[in-house]
């Protein structure tokens, strides 16, 4: 499955316990009628993946959905669902090739104002 959206926020590595298990956690917020914030976690090896992303940006993310069931002390059988993290990438177009200039910002260009309007005709031919 995938998911699509921008990132809120990419959150640090965490690592637990004695046998170093690291989770890394994102936050997506889907660009639909009723945009969702979802939260994607990355495992293990799968945490440097975030490494390069930063907020704010478009992303595609590839999920797995996982589910468990837990039994408390006093019998109570509960379920759990998280969203599991495997691949990333960038849906920003990437920047303009090395052999074409920049484009200058709008505000670079000083606007027309020796306009005569009798010489203006707006037929194409």
């Amino acid at each position: 499955m995938e998911v699509q959206g921008r990132i809120k926020k990419i959150g640090e590595t965490q690592t637990f316990g004695s046998n170093g298990f690291r989770k890394r956690e994102i936050v997506i917020v889907t660009e639909e009628q009723y945009p969702q914030p979802l939260m994607v976690e990355f495992v293990q090896d799968k945490t440097d993946l975030l490494n390069n992303y930063s907020e704010g940006q478009m992303v595609k993310v590839s999920i797995n959905l996982r589910g468990r069931e837990w039994q408390s002390p006093q019998g109570e059988i509960k379920y759990f669902n998280s969203i599991q993290g495997w691949r990333i990438e960038s849906l920003q177009p990437e920047s303009s090739s090395p052999d074409m200039p920049p484009i200058p910002p709008a505000e670079a260009f000083e606007p027309a104002d020796d306009i005569n309007d009798e010489d203006y005709d707006d037929l194409p031919f």
